[in-house]
């Protein structure tokens, strides 16, 4: 095992990726989503995903070198097409637009298109409360969930997060949750170190609940509150692909594995600034609301043990396998 800090993961990824056929902004854009998330103390969306996105980038599921096109199609309504490359650099391009537009339209609202996996949606999220904006946000992924009485997913595990801006110039608190019961990356994660699955994760082919990370991908994610979590996947699939223009779960590849063409789905993005409504009143209601939470003994704002990751490990860094460094490091030339 080695200690690796943001800066040397960062590093690390960049280099696979602009060796594996990565443009330079979006290899950079993708590192500092790894480096974040290995920091933050989610793995499952870390250095684990490098090996995997340099494999999408040779077999041609995700084009390295596209370029996001960014079009403004009305007053607060942005459209960005990823053209088939990955979503972190359409979002970073987007966001160029959208953040000065919902600060002075007071609400502005981002449709990407023909993207990939934008991994941490909380990550993107953050990075528009920390503009002092309100963001709620929606991405939507190949279909893994089948609907309350079905055996066939028709939709993705599809996260929404939304994010609130605090007085520090961070986020107050942020939440990031899926249709499921847990992110499908945590049980290809599970069936890369071929570990069982906890019970009510998922359903086999046969829709019977199932502890086998091999059978739970050939089934169904487990919706989270049953008809209520699939209910909720269906309204980030109406945002994520219906209004932005992308492919439906249902229609697009997977993200794991090197089968199929690029995935084509999508994300949206609405962002409002608190100043164009309840103005100084907004801070305090938030303050207010997250005082009501942090006073009780044992309870904590969603977010907030991520940032204590954050803190923690920002100094001090991560430990990494050395295989996986090794791997990482195969893809440099």
């Amino acid at each position: 095992m080695a200690k690796l800090t943001a800066t040397e993961i960062e590093t690390l990824a960049f280099d696979a990726l602009l060796g594996a056929g990565t443009n330079e902004t979006s290899a950079r854009s993708m590192a500092r989503a790894a480096a974040a998330a290995e920091i933050d103390g989610i793995r499952s969306h870390g250095l684990v995903y490098i090996p995997i996105y340099c494999e999408h980038v040779k077999c041609g599921k995700v084009i390295g070198d596209a370029k996001p096109e960014v079009k403004q199609t009305a007053a607060s309504s942005i459209h960005v097409n990823a053209n088939s490359g990955f979503a972190h650099p359409a979002i970073d391009a987007g966001f160029e637009k959208l953040i000065p537009t919902a600060k002075e339209n007071g609400i502005a609202a981002l449709g990407i298109y023909n993207s990939y996996n934008c991994g941490v949606l909380a990550y993107h999220a953050e990075t528009l409360a920390k503009e002092g904006l309100v963001a709620l946000c929606f991405t939507n992924a190949p279909a893994s969930i089948a609907p309350v009485g079905g055996k066939k997913p028709v939709i993705g595990t599809n996260p929404y997060s939304l994010a609130i801006p605090g007085e520090d110039g961070d986020a107050a608190f942020v939440i990031d949750q899926s249709a499921s019961v847990i992110a499908k990356s945590e049980i290809n994660l599970h069936a890369r170190e071929d570990k069982p699955i906890p019970e009510g994760w998922a359903f086999d082919a046969e829709g019977n609940p199932t502890t086998d990370p091999h059978a739970a991908l050939k089934g169904s994610m487990a919706p989270s509150g049953g008809y209520k979590g699939f209910g909720n996947g269906l309204m980030v699939e109406v945002f994520a692909a219906a209004l932005s223009g992308a492919f439906l779960g249902k229609d697009a590849s997977p993200f794991a594995g090197t089968a199929g063409g690029p995935p084509k789905t999508g994300q949206f993005f609405i962002a409002i600034s608190p100043q164009h409504f309840s103005g100084e009143l907004f801070a305090e209601r938030v303050k207010d609301l997250c005082t009501a939470i942090t006073d009780q003994d044992g309870a904590r704002l969603p977010g907030s043990r991520r940032k204590n990751n954050r803190i923690e490990n920002q100094d001090d860094g991560v430990e990494v396998s050395d295989d996986l460094i090794e791997k990482i490091k195969s893809f440099n030339t």
